[in-house]
């Protein structure tokens, strides 16, 4: 007999709610690979997602039967309009929970990615509302990430790495793509590069070496490799 009905009916909705946020793992993962490059390859999908091509190509095929992604062998992945909503909401729940558990519960924000990683699968949209109120609406979280309105829009900013800011320039720090780098997000924060922060580009060292830099009237010293995971609004 096929396992699914051996299963007792707590297993049944234990199995059914892992499927669940796998589907929403799934396609929160295309939209935001899709942001980069679009149709989206599966080998790509499997290397963010941790898992063999044919693990991931197995998961596509039953997104596309659901009707979330379009799908085509050697063409690669799109989302379909209900996919892209789908993703957009688990987006929303993702970073306003963030933002929640550092203003509300005094996380910090190096911890909330992991924590919102597992909530935004299991609160309700009247929580989600509840949560937006609270915080009034927030447009973004505390990385620096838009946080997607109720219909799908998401705030523009046009940013460039800190990397490309010339000396003498200055900037302000806005996000921070990387969020789940809690190392990372714990370094920055050390030095104060985080959103909002004023940056002053004092030098940049040739062959591809090293920016000295002010933070908030702080000298310090960063690497070119670190400089361009930081994106920044120049200040004029």
């Amino acid at each position: 007999m096929p396992q699914i009905d051996t299963l007792d009916r707590g297993q049944s909705q234990q199995r059914d709610s892992l499927s669940h946020q796998a589907i929403e793992d799934y396609v929160k993962t295309i939209y935001t690979l899709a942001q980069e490059e679009s149709p989206v390859s599966t080998s790509r999908i499997a290397a963010a997602r941790g898992v063999k091509p044919a693990s991931a190509t197995s998961m596509i095929q039953r997104l596309a039967k659901l009707k979330l992604v379009n799908y085509e062998k050697h063409y690669g992945v799109t989302l379909t309009e209900t996919g892209t909503k789908l993703a957009l909401e688990v987006i929303r729940h993702h970073r306003l929970l963030e933002l929640f558990l550092m203003e509300a519960l005094g996380f910090r924000w190096d911890e909330v990615h992991e924590q919102a990683d597992i909530l935004e699968h299991v609160i309700s949209e009247k929580l989600e509302e509840r949560i937006a109120a609270a915080l009034n609406n927030p447009v973004f979280d505390p990385h620096g990430d838009p946080i997607p309105a109720l219909d799908g829009s998401m705030a523009v900013l046009d940013t460039t790495a800190l990397s490309d800011v010339s000396p003498g320039g200055q900037a302000r720090v806005a996000r921070i793509p990387d969020d789940s780098n809690s190392e990372l997000l714990r370094y920055l924060a050390g030095l104060g590069l985080v959103p909002g922060a004023l940056v002053h580009v004092t030098a940049v060292a040739p062959f591809q070496g090293p920016l000295t830099i002010r933070v908030d009237d702080a000298p310090q010293v960063i690497g070119r490799n670190l400089a361009e995971l930081i994106l920044v609004e120049l200040v004029v």
